[in-house]
């Protein structure tokens, strides 16, 4: 375990030529890294461009899949809530980190999130899911 947060040092490191927070990350199959990230959100002006999301985009070029239920993540610095959620979507089956995030550093939770009340478009796109559900169990 201690050559992977290694790795994931090393990668954080990077993380700082560009002014980025230093987070390393590696996604990990069969003892093997298949996947390596750190930050490059104010590098590439990504919201997107996490250590882990980065790791895990490597990762499913090389296995050629998004199901990663076969890997382990390693990360310095504990996922934030975007990461956990794309974390749990690929699947990865376990995450391992180094530290806690800072006990004064909060997460941005302002954005207001509101269920539309349009009843016709809801009832059309109700449709839509189903029939792509319905057509997907067909098919296996």
């Amino acid at each position: 375990m201690n050559k992977y947060f290694e790795e994931t040092i090393k990668l954080a490191k990077k993380s700082l030529k560009s002014k980025d927070v230093p987070i390393g990350a590696i996604v990990v199959k069969d003892n093997v890294i298949v996947g390596k990230g750190y930050n490059t959100r104010e590098k590439k002006q990504n919201i997107m461009g996490h250590a882990e999301i980065n790791a895990i985009i490597r990762a499913s070029k090389v296995l050629n899949n998004w199901n990663l239920s076969n890997c382990e993540l390693y990360v310095t610095l504990k996922p934030c809530n975007m990461c956990m959620e794309i974390i749990k979507q690929s699947r990865i089956k376990k995450v391992y980190y180094l530290l806690e995030k800072l006990p004064n550093k909060r997460e941005y939770d302002q954005t207001i999130i509101e269920k539309s009340e349009d009843g016709h478009l809801t009832e059309d796109y109700l449709s839509i899911l189903q029939s792509f559900f319905k057509n997907l169990r067909e098919k296996k």
